[in-house]
């Protein structure tokens, strides 16, 4: 299938000024940064927890520990995307009990990424509390999981798919909306 770019929705700007909200709001709703901690849901979701911690870095002058979350063995849908699916590693230089931890992820759609994720930080240990940051909700839950923190909602047909590009992935910074070319 060969998708195509309906429409920008973020441009690096955006990605960037959406970012810096959702650093405040974790200070704010966390009161300053003890004990907290952020993990970041690979792929993307990795990059955009390191750019919360410099904004936060920036704005409170203390750099949060971030770690990386590989959920391949908690999908519930491990043997529809692969025959062998590619684990690539977790690595976590902390230890999350009893710390604040927020999960941070690209785009939250049906939930089950996010519902993965907690499986897994869950089998590291017992977190205080676990909070969901995304820089996009395209909604169409199908778990009853809501983030806490978004950097923009954008409403979407089931047809249409958001990509966000990352300069440190995919080489420029941006978010679409894509759709299937008809042929």
């Amino acid at each position: 299938m060969t998708l195509v770019d309906k429409a920008q929705i973020m441009d690096a700007d955006g990605m960037r000024r959406a970012i810096v909200r959702i650093a405040h709001e974790i200070l704010e709703k966390n009161r300053g940064t003890a004990n907290l901690a952020l993990v970041g849901i690979r792929t993307r979701g990795f990059p955009l927890a390191e750019r919360l911690a410099e904004a936060i870095s920036q704005i409170e002058r203390k750099r949060l520990p971030v770690g990386v979350l590989d959920i391949t063995l908690y999908r519930d849908d491990l043997s529809t995307i692969d025959v062998q699916p590619q684990v690539r590693k977790t690595e976590i230089p902390f230890d999350v009990t009893r710390k604040d931890i927020v999960l941070v992820d690209d785009v939250i759609f049906t939930g089950r990424t996010v519902r993965a994720a907690l499986d897994a930080i869950m089998d590291l240990g017992r977190p205080s509390r676990i909070q969901l940051a995304v820089l996009v909700d395209r909604g169409h839950r199908e778990v009853p999981i809501r983030p806490d923190y978004v950097g923009k909602n954008v409403p979407t047909s089931r047809r249409e798919i958001i990509s966000v590009r990352l300069r440190e992935v995919d080489g420029k910074d941006e978010v679409v909306i894509q759709e299937p070319e008809d042929s």
